[in-house]
């Protein structure tokens, strides 16, 4: 591609950013992540990202949203490590597939099932999909220290949400049900559709990436008759991606 200086689809510079990124799906909540830093300025917005800088313990942080799934997720992670971000959270929702998780618990990914196709273009499915192990253990004591029902564990990606809620009408939903079987045998704690992509592309870069979702429902839980009313409260997710990310930038201070 032609080198214009600014990044092609965020619209951005180098000095836009922080090399701290927040990346929420939603762009509707950047603006409720940035509220947590100190001095946040709007970047500006094109497509589905939303650019918000700031400060967090007197270092540079940015928020960027990535829109749904993991082509326009990648593309962010791309562009904002070209102009000098290297360590990134995503704040996301997820819906719970393992019966303990709850409507508005908080699920920390320890790495994702990479049933969608963007992290193929940039490593053999052989590799896994794994966050920062630094990220994620931050991310672990943040939501256990605000006191939040934290969950850890293996999160399954997609590219297709209604192929998660709707499979039947799909010509392959014989596949997609089958599959969904194996995630629960194998204790996959909830479903979402960025992570896989965001490890592997962090991976490629040499770059740190990790996970931390709001539970909106759990479709298992409702189909046994223990349904409860949703949550899209995305708070407890927000704080504990924002002190996560604290605890990254004191333990880079004292390095």
């Amino acid at each position: 591609m032609q080198d214009i200086g600014t990044q092609f689809h965020i619209r951005c510079n180098p000095g836009d950013v922080g090399k701290y990124c927040f990346l929420p799906g939603d762009p509707g909540r950047c603006e409720a992540i940035a509220a947590y830093f100190d001095d946040p300025v709007h970047i500006g917005m094109n497509r589905e990202y939303n650019i918000y800088t700031g400060t967090l313990l007197g270092q540079k942080v940015s928020v960027c949203s990535t829109g749904i799934g993991g082509p326009s997720a990648s593309i962010a992670m791309e562009e904002l490590v070209a102009i000098g971000a290297d360590t990134f959270i995503r704040i996301g929702t997820c819906g719970g597939i393992a019966m303990d998780v709850l409507p508005g618990d908080v699920v920390v990914a320890t790495g994702a099932v990479r049933y969608e196709h963007t992290s193929m273009e940039y490593a053999p499915i052989e590799f896994p999909a794994v966050p920062d192990f630094d990220i994620a253990t931050a991310l672990k004591a943040a939501g256990e220290e605000l006191g939040y029902r934290t969950h850890t564990g293996v999160v399954q990606c997609k590219d297709s949400f209604y192929g998660q809620h709707s499979p039947q009408k799909s010509p392959v939903g014989y596949e997609l049900q089958q599959k969904w079987e194996c995630w629960k045998r194998l204790g996959v704690k909830a479903s979402e559709m960025e992570s896989a992509a965001l490890f592997v592309v962090a991976a490629a870069l040499g770059v740190r990436c990790g996970s931390c979702f709001h539970a909106v429902w759990n479709q298992e839980r409702e189909k046994a008759g223990l349904a409860m009313p949703m949550s899209e409260d995305t708070t407890a997710a927000i704080r504990v991606g924002i002190e996560g990310m604290k605890r990254i930038i004191r333990a880079d201070l004292n390095k």
